[in-house]
């Protein structure tokens, strides 16, 4: 029986804001949480909302955990490889 791989995860990139946001997590909890929504979200970029916006500049996109409590602003590269995180709330 062949091996039948997983889908393919996009790879996790911050934004300045966002990285700065991250710096300033110190609970375990709460990175837990984020680290949840990020696994989520890299292995299927399109889980998030549309935002209304430019159609020119990448769709920005928004992602809530109500249970884990997080939202996520985020967009994704054109061939789908990358999520750019813009935003965190935990």
């Amino acid at each position: 029986m062949p091996h039948q791989h997983s889908p393919r995860r996009a790879r996790i990139a911050f934004s300045d804001a966002a990285a700065k946001q991250l710096e300033t997590i110190t609970s375990e909890a709460e990175l837990h949480a984020l680290d949840r929504a990020l696994v989520v979200v890299s292995v299927d970029p399109n889980i998030g909302e549309p935002l209304p916006g430019d159609s020119t500049n990448p769709q920005l996109r928004q992602y809530t955990d109500d249970v884990e409590r997080v939202r996520l602003l985020y967009w994704v590269t054109a061939l789908r490889t990358v999520v750019v995180v813009a935003y965190i709330e935990v």
